[in-house]
């Protein structure tokens, strides 16, 4: 994704750590906030799962979101964001590479702004993860968004959950997402959930427990 061209900078990011140490854990987990949360927020997930031996990590975005617009407007207009955003995950995986964590043993993922910042991420920086999910997320950009991604998942699993009729999420869009990440190579699980609120449901968890568990 160009997002308006804007060149590529480094966060340095404000986030919050908890769980194993790094040079501790057997894997890690980023962990990316919606809009209007914090990365202590996002972190309670870390609550009902089954995360022994995990390192979680959560980037703070500026002012609470991510990016100021729909994540279905024009590219340029959330691109500053977008790259803030996506520069704070690099950052993250960086700082597990860092300490010995390759991504094959990283998770990454998020909730509503943060879904959608991590799917774009995956997508724009696909290799073998641990795990990807999208939470209410789905790819960026407006309807006919070019996805000209290129790279491979190498089989990494993807978990995409959300409403059927998620008021800033489109349906179309997530379905959308679950072929991108299949033509690149994802092992893709979507469960889209009749009249479900805009939230984390038990059956995302226990899908999300799945994953994590050695």
């Amino acid at each position: 994704m160009d997002a308006g061209g804007l060149r590529k900078r480094r966060a340095d990011t404000d986030f919050v750590s908890i769980g194993e140490p790094l040079s501790e854990a057997r894997a890690a987990v980023i962990l990316v906030h919606g809009r209007g949360a914090s990365p202590e927020d996002i972190l309670s997930i870390a609550d009902v799962l089954e995360s022994g031996g995990l390192a979680f990590l959560a980037p703070r975005a500026l002012g609470g979101a991510w990016y100021p617009y729909s994540f279905l407007e024009p590219l340029e207009k959330n691109a500053e964001g977008i790259h803030r955003g996506l520069d704070a995950i690099e950052e993250l995986l960086e700082m597990c590479s860092s300490a010995g964590l390759q991504s094959e043993r990283v998770f990454l993922g998020g909730f509503s702004q943060g879904a959608c910042l991590s799917l774009e991420f995956a997508a724009t920086h696909a290799r073998r993860y641990a795990g990807v999910f999208g939470l209410s997320g789905g790819l960026i950009g407006p309807e006919g968004t070019p996805r000209a991604y290129t790279g491979s998942l190498k089989g990494t699993p993807v978990f995409l959950g959300c409403s059927d009729v998620d008021p800033y999420i489109p349906k179309d869009r997530v379905v959308e997402t679950a072929q991108v990440m299949e033509k690149l190579g994802g092992a893709v699980t979507m469960r889209l959930y009749p009249g479900a609120p805009h939230s984390v449901n038990d059956d995302e968890i226990s899908f999300l427990n799945k994953l994590i568990r050695p």
